[in-house]
């Protein structure tokens, strides 16, 4: 996992920079799988730049292997990656984020997820530059099925509850999160509410959080950083500082989610429930017609 801290709107700068990253990660042990914060490549406040700096799914993964073909110590070796960035989608613009496998001769798209949940309120103003996502997918990763939430989607406990639903056993979360509120232990309040938040998650679902975070500034504004992974369990595996750019190196154990679902199976008695809860006339849902001939 990479807490990365980009030159905002400066794309040629931060590739050099992925490809630096790349190259160290190439030429110790290669990991099966990176996962970079969300805007990892152009910086997250672009508001009116994003039309210019926004790419098509093709080239941004066009973008990543060449990042990565060019790394010293890569080697012809294939890596999966997943890493948030501005989408064009034929002049339809989003915040997205891509999993896609490395090294090949071409890059391999598995899964774009397209950010939900645009905040426009404080300091935030994504929904007049960017469309939102309709669909929450999965897609098989190495650790298994996995889901991708971007930031404010992980703030909303339906999204990962239907992430595990459909089958996810791993959740990647790139952030750009400012930081906000200091705890008397010097922790950020916005930090220790992601991690209560995303372990709550992790335990209840018995799934595995990857939680990559923006560090740094950006126009005033500090990234809170503190890049984390979290294990079915709910325990905090290991984090990093909310200041600085820093890679993570932690290894999945795949066999705990099987454990933590045996253990608290939460998620087998809500798939029970479900349809109870679904379709409880109480609830404020779209009512479908049933056309008869």
């Amino acid at each position: 996992m990479v807490q990365f801290k980009p030159f905002k709107g400066n794309v040629p700068a931060n590739i050099a920079t992925l490809t630096e990253v790349f190259g160290q990660l190439a030429s110790e042990r290669a990991p099966q799988l990176i996962v970079l914060p969300e805007a990892a490549l152009t910086g997250y406040f672009l508001e009116g730049a994003v039309f210019e700096l926004a790419m098509s799914a093709a080239r941004f993964a066009e973008t990543l292997q060449t990042a990565w073909q060019s790394a010293a110590g890569s080697d012809g070796r294939t890596v999966d990656v997943a890493c948030g960035f501005f989408e064009n989608d034929g002049g339809t613009f989003y915040n997205s984020g891509m999993y896609v496998t490395l090294g090949g001769s071409q890059p391999r798209i598995v899964h774009v997820h397209r950010k939900m949940f645009l905040p426009t309120y404080g300091v935030f103003d994504e929904e007049r530059f960017v469309s939102r996502g309709r669909h929450l997918g999965v897609f098989p990763s190495v650790f298994g099925t996995a889901a991708i939430l971007i930031c404010e989607d992980a703030w909303h406990a339906i999204m990962p509850t239907v992430a595990a639903l459909k089958g996810a056993r791993l959740l990647i979360v790139p952030s750009a999160s400012p930081g906000r509120g200091l705890r008397a232990d010097a922790e950020l309040e916005s930090v220790t509410r992601w991690k209560a938040l995303l372990s709550t998650y992790a335990s209840e679902h018995g799934l595995y959080v990857v939680y990559a975070s923006l560090t740094g500034f950006e126009g005033g504004k500090g990234m809170s950083g503190s890049s984390c992974v979290i294990s079915p369990s709910g325990a905090v595996v290991v984090a990093a500082p909310a200041l600085g750019a820093c890679i993570l190196r932690v290894a999945l154990d795949v066999a705990e989610v099987e454990v933590a679902r045996a253990t608290l199976p939460l998620l087998g008695d809500l798939a029970g429930v479900l349809p109870d809860l679904w379709f409880d006339e109480d609830l404020p849902l779209p009512k479908h017609r049933v056309e008869s001939d």
